[in-house]
């Protein structure tokens, strides 16, 4: 790592708005100042990114600004996307600009990866941006990146096999589990939903709505509480709908899940505000029986978790940290960067923007007719609104998805294999650890 020789660790505070991040190499800095060029020529920027729609919206920056250029690169998605990333910091030769997932983030900054947008993002995402996604860019005190959106997990479900059964649209995970039973007793062939695989992402999310807090601080150490009791009744819960046979063992996402989803053989799906644009490609001929609710609680209050998630960064190195936060503005809050994205794009896009004006543009573009006209992006900015504020990831998520990754489906294993994993992953990387 370039800087390394200069700083080794920087301890960071934690602050009201998120977890510390405990050790960042090169924390300080924004790397050079240069928003323009001196002699009269723009500013040339590289962006990576593997998101759809990436490529035509940095097209459509350039086709607006002068005094900077911005050269597009598509990137793995993923694990793949993020150690070309690390590899392309440690090389030297690393973009000026790349998205990230929010999970990443504290990982990514903890090993001195990326420049602190504190001094030129900083006032933007405290004026532009909701708390509960500040909370997963400002660590320590520190702005590390620019939220782009915002994944408020939400349930979908079938209003006709809910109707057909007599089951009530649930508010509850009590209920839930009740409208699995009468919907699987009315017919053995369906369960309410797929959940079979493993999903670390909705894992997380899920036990997040519970109450949980994966990672924290106590004075300079980690803090890792994976295996939490909330986290456990969550685990639980999901591991006795598939053990009852109430959910069905195909994954989430995968060979198998779009079959039984099609030909109605699971009344709901879990998801995020990203998952409306699926549907209509997916299961064009079930158009008009799927609806969206808020997702389940545990105590009948308005609440959720997120499920993925994206950011924007500006990756160690850089030198031209102004230009690339001038790009980033116009990509995360003007309705421009929106329009160009959205009208790129060959199938539907439902994923909810974390800056709300950009919200409005969003919805025009999409059809609401599959959902019979239910205002998806109102349905996921009012499920953004609950999400439960507070939550961080910390810096050794990577590896603990790996770890509950090779558990198999069974989400209580998942729990106990990420909460060793963490913690030997923080010793590990000569962090201190709080048990």
């Amino acid at each position: 790592m370039p800087c390394t020789a200069r700083t080794s660790r920087l301890a960071l505070a934690a602050s009201a708005a998120s977890l510390a991040l405990l050790a960042t190499a090169c924390g300080g800095g924004s790397g050079s100042d240069a928003s323009g060029g001196g002699d009269g020529k723009p500013v040339t920027l590289t962006f990576w990114s593997a998101t759809a729609g990436a490529k035509e919206t940095a097209e459509a920056f350039n086709k607006t600004h002068t005094d900077i250029k911005v050269k597009f690169f598509m990137v793995p998605a993923g694990p793949e996307g993020v150690t070309k990333l690390s590899n392309a910091v440690k090389g030297g030769n690393a973009p000026d600009v790349a998205t990230m997932d929010y999970s990443a983030l504290p990982e990514y900054a903890s090993e001195g990866n990326l420049e602190n947008l504190t001094p030129t993002s900083g006032e933007l995402v405290k004026k532009e941006f909701p708390e509960a996604v500040q909370s997963l860019v400002n660590l320590g005190g520190s702005t590390w990146a620019v939220p782009f959106d915002v994944t408020p997990i939400q349930l979908f479900y079938r209003k006709d096999l809910f109707e057909k059964h007599g089951a009530k649209v649930p508010t509850t995970w009590a209920e839930y589990r009740t409208a699995a039973e009468k919907i699987h007793q009315g017919d053995p062939d369906v369960t309410i939903t797929n959940f079979g695989g493993g999903d670390p992402a909705l894992l997380s999310g899920l036990a997040w709505q519970a109450g949980a807090r994966w990672y924290g601080t106590n004075g300079d150490a980690w803090k890792v509480d994976i295996d939490d009791p909330a986290s456990r009744k969550v685990a639980a819960y999901w591991d006795g709908l598939l053990a009852d046979g109430l959910a069905s063992r195909t994954p989430l996402w995968g060979e198998g899940e779009n079959k039984e989803r099609a030909t109605g053989k699971v009344a709901t799906i879990i998801g995020a505000a990203w998952s409306a644009g699926n549907f209509p490609v997916s299961y064009p001929d079930a158009k008009g029986k799927w609806a969206i609710a808020p997702l389940p609680t545990w105590d009948g209050k308005a609440s959720t978790g997120m499920y993925g998630g994206t950011s924007y960064i500006v990756p160690k190195g850089s030198k031209q940290t102004k230009a690339a936060a001038e790009f980033i503005k116009w990509v995360t809050t003007d309705p421009e960067a929106m329009t160009a994205r959205l009208s790129s794009l060959k199938t539907p896009s439902s994923a909810l923007p974390a800056n709300e004006g950009m919200r409005a543009v969003a919805a025009k573009k999409f059809d609401g007719s599959y959902f019979a006209g239910q205002d998806v992006y109102a349905v996921a900015g009012e499920a953004a609104d609950t999400i439960v504020p507070g939550w961080t990831w910390g810096p050794v998520q990577q590896q603990v998805t790996s770890a509950q990754l090779a558990a198999g489906g069974d989400h209580t294993k998942m729990l106990t294999s990420g909460q060793a994993k963490g913690e030997t992953a923080v010793t590990d990387r000569g962090l201190k650890l709080d048990k």
